[in-house]
C-alpha cells in the first residue's frame, strides 16, 4: 500500500511542512514587530524624562 501511494503521502507531508513554516514565520514577525514598538516607546519615554 505504501509503495502505491508514496507520491501522494510525500506531497501531503510537503504541504503540511510548508504551512507550518509560513505560520511560524508570520507569528515570529508579529512578535518581533511588537518588541520593536515596545523598545521604541521605552526609549522615547527615557529620552523625554532626561530632558
Amino acid at each position: 500500500m505504501l509503495a502505491k501511494h508514496w507520491k501522494k503521502i510525500g506531497l501531503v507531508i510537503l504541504i503540511v511542512a510548508c504551512v507550518f513554516n509560513v505560520m511560524s514565520k508570520l507569528i515570529n514577525k508579529l512578535s518581533l514587530e511588537k518588541e520593536m514598538l515596545t523598545s521604541a516607546t521605552y526609549m522615547y519615554e527615557q529620552n523625554k524624562n532626561n530632558k
